[in-house]
């Protein structure tokens, strides 16, 4: 299968050509290796021939990329959106002349006379937009091996910039340079004046600088006046607007000089339109969440109920296959949809395994990119929604109060799979209200989340199969025998309408879509989520050293914790970091398990912490009475009269008396305990006199032992 925007390489002479538009029988393809190129008509099966002969190879795509904005210079963005403005305004409406070589020219200079730009600039736009990936960020500068553009220049003392061309008494007004000082000026008067509900102009915003930093101040009449400065001690206009254009953020000001409100309804960019049809599969797909209608428990303790999961899923409008599935815990929010999005590109088949269920492509073929998303606005607004709009030239279409009908489709289906939940899971919402008396479903909740995801995959696969009730079928489709099942539609549309159908790198898509977070590096690892990670270069490069206790961004999967990903050269690479052995154990589970777990230890710990502190308590106090006794028997035996000096002196005498004494104690007598086994009787204290006699018996063997070998040595000393 061939998609618009795919990448392929001859082999015999390597060139790379790209896929820019498919129409009936006919392909358009451009050289992606020159400097610039148009388009090339080719036939359909041509270019399948030299697929399957192996001629021609599919390849990655060397400008697919994730680029967030925050990476982009200002100049850049500026740049790219001025060219997207033309793109999207003389070309996109245009496209289908543009694309065919006879008339192309001619339909060139008549952009050219509209726009005022020169034909050059307009080929280059034509040819940077279908070679780059035909996208937003397809426009970007090529600004990496430039040096010097758009930063501040070092100013000296002789003015910077074009000089000015205004003469007073024939010398030369020069100006002032905008120095740090004068730009924190500018930005306060923005702030202040600008970006205010009076709606005063940049001019007006020019006079107050004038007024408030560059004016001296006197009283005439009792009245405050102010004499500007001369022309060469003061900033020019100029000065200031290009200096605001490099502060300025248009979203901001209008909603300072307006409301939010009325940025929202009038002045917000408009990312969706309204046109509903669709002519294939992949033109327009339906993203939306529901809360399911039962409740699951812990996959750890099924006695635990964890609540009710959230379903989010991705329809194709023409066939009404679900493209892409998500259960889970998160949401409504951006990291449901992501993981939706992400489901999406995936190989079902794979998918289905992972929750043991074996299944054939062709039950659920789809792993493909869409033209448009018709999606909620809560979810689909920001970061990564700018990176699927930039990045991979997704149409975000946003319902709003006025278009609750947009994504009617998807919600009727969610509609069908509550009643199929609540007919057969144990758990499931019976009424909406519960009766006095009633038993409370909660407590019958048996499946867990992965469990659940199961039964919901079950009911996908058997609605990618269902004949769709009131189809507004085809002339075509009925003149080829179609039944009108999700699968049949989704086939038949590929075969016969191609539709917008692209295909995408997951791991591209994920760096677009994946959310971000902190880890910091440690000694033990690189921890995230109190989980422990490491990664080769971590290694190589001594990071566990060098850069302890730094926190750096990664990507991350939340349903997959046994990587983390560090994203780097410019969107295209990233390093994998994987669990150390000490947090191997979770590597099977959900983000969403683990986080309860953590949450479970901290409950279980602030019960037992009460018993621990009287624990402590009680073994403080049966230290210090130990302690206590000791000190009073040592008391009670001090009135011997022995001085410092001999008590020191006869530490090691002592210890050997005391090693002695404990020998005789602690000794083993197999003999004995062997007659006590037999059921001998002994009197304890009959006993207890015995071993006192032999420690006596002992003690006085070893005292007449030293006082030998103290006379002894007496006698030498002699």
């Amino acid at each position: 299968m061939i998609y618009i925007n795919q990448v392929f390489q001859y082999v015999s002479n390597s060139r790379r050509i790209r896929l820019v538009e498919i129409q009936e029988s006919y392909v358009y393809v451009v050289n992606i290796d020159t400097t610039s190129a148009m388009p090339i008509k080719e036939l359909y099966k041509s270019l399948e021939t030299d697929i399957k002969q192996g001629e021609l190879l599919a390849v990655s795509d060397p400008y697919a990329k994730a680029i967030p904005d925050d990476e982009l210079s200002e100049v850049q963005i500026n740049k790219r959106d001025e060219d997207w403005d033309i793109i999207k305004e003389y070309i996109i409406p245009n496209m289908s002349e543009l694309l065919q070589k006879k008339g192309r020219e001619k339909k060139i200079s008549e952009i050219v006379e509209q726009t005022e730009l020169g034909k050059t600039k307009v080929k280059k736009l034509l040819s940077r937009y279908w070679q780059r990936g035909m996208n937003k960020n397809a426009l970007l500068p090529d600004y990496a091996n430039s040096g010097g553009r758009g930063k501040d220049k070092n100013l000296a003392i002789k003015k910077v910039g074009r000089p000015r061309r205004v003469t007073v008494n024939g010398e030369y007004r020069t100006g002032i340079n905008i120095t740090e000082e004068v730009k924190v000026q500018f930005e306060h008067a923005i702030n202040k004046y600008y970006r205010a509900t009076n709606n005063y102009s940049l001019n007006d915003v020019y006079h107050f600088i004038l007024r408030d930093f560059y004016s001296d101040r006197y009283k005439e009449n009792g009245e405050m006046k102010y004499r500007i400065w001369e022309a060469n001690r003061i900033p020019s206009y100029n000065q200031l607007y290009y200096w605001f254009k490099k502060l300025e953020d248009p979203k901001k000001d209008i909603q300072f000089r307006k409301s939010a409100k009325e940025y929202e309804l009038k002045y917000r960019p408009l990312l969706s339109n309204s046109k509903s049809e669709t002519n294939g599969p992949g033109t327009r797909f339906q993203i939306d969440a529901t809360i399911a209608d039962i409740y699951l428990v812990s996959s750890l303790d099924r006695n635990r109920i964890i609540g009710r999961p959230v379903i989010y899923a991705v329809m194709d409008v023409y066939s009404r296959i679900i493209t892409g599935l998500y259960v889970g815990l998160e949401g409504p929010s951006w990291l449901g949809a992501m993981m939706a999005l992400d489901n999406m590109v995936a190989d079902k088949v794979e998918f289905c395994k992972q929750y043991n269920i074996d299944i054939e492509e062709e039950q659920w073929p789809t792993h493909h990119l869409p033209e448009i998303i018709i999606a909620d606005r809560g979810e689909f607004e920001g970061y990564s929604v700018a990176n699927l709009i930039n990045n991979l030239n997704i149409i975000i279409e946003n319902t709003t109060a006025y278009r609750g009908d947009l994504k009617g489709i998807v919600e009727r289906k969610f509609r069908t799979l509550n009643g199929k939940v609540k007919q057969k899971a144990p758990g499931a919402i019976q009424k909406e209200y519960r009766e006095r008396g009633d038993r409370d479903y909660r407590l019958d909740a048996t499946l867990n989340l992965i469990e659940f995801t199961a039964v919901i995959i079950t009911l996908v696969l058997h609605h990618n199969h269902k004949v769709i009730e009131k189809y507004p079928m085809e002339k075509e489709m009925i003149a080829d025998n179609i039944v009108p099942t999700p699968i049949n539609l989704w086939n038949w549309g590929i075969e016969n309408r191609k539709g917008r159908l692209r295909t995408v790198d997951r791991n591209i898509l994920r760096l677009n879509v994946l959310p971000r977070g902190k880890a910091t590096i440690s000694r033990a690892g690189i921890k995230f989520k109190n989980l422990l990670y490491g990664s080769r270069q971590a290694i190589e490069e001594q990071w566990y050293l060098k850069l302890k206790n730094r926190s750096i961004e990664i990507v991350y999967d939340p349903r997959n914790v046994e990587k983390i990903y560090i994203p780097h050269d410019y969107g295209i690479d990233f390093e994998t970091c994987t669990l150390l052995e000490p947090s191997q154990q979770y590597k099977s589970d959900f983000l969403e398990e683990i986080i309860f777990q953590q949450q479970l230890r901290n409950e279980l710990e602030e019960i037992e912490r009460s018993n621990q502190v009287q624990l402590t308590i009680n073994t403080d106090t049966m230290l210090e009475d130990i302690i206590n006794k000791a000190k009073k028997k040592k008391k009670q035996s001090q009135h011997q009269p022995t001085s410092k000096r001999e008590k020191l002196a006869s530490i090691r005498d002592n210890k050997a008396i005391e090693k002695e004494l404990h020998r005789q104690l602690e000794q083993f007598d197999l003999e004995s305990e062997l007659v006590d086994q037999e059921g001998s009787v002994i009197d304890f204290a009959t006993k207890g006199k015995i071993e006192e006699d032999k420690l006596k018996k002992s003690t006085s063997r070893l005292m007449d032992k030293l006082r030998k070998k103290r006379d002894e040595e007496f006698e030498k000393d002699k």
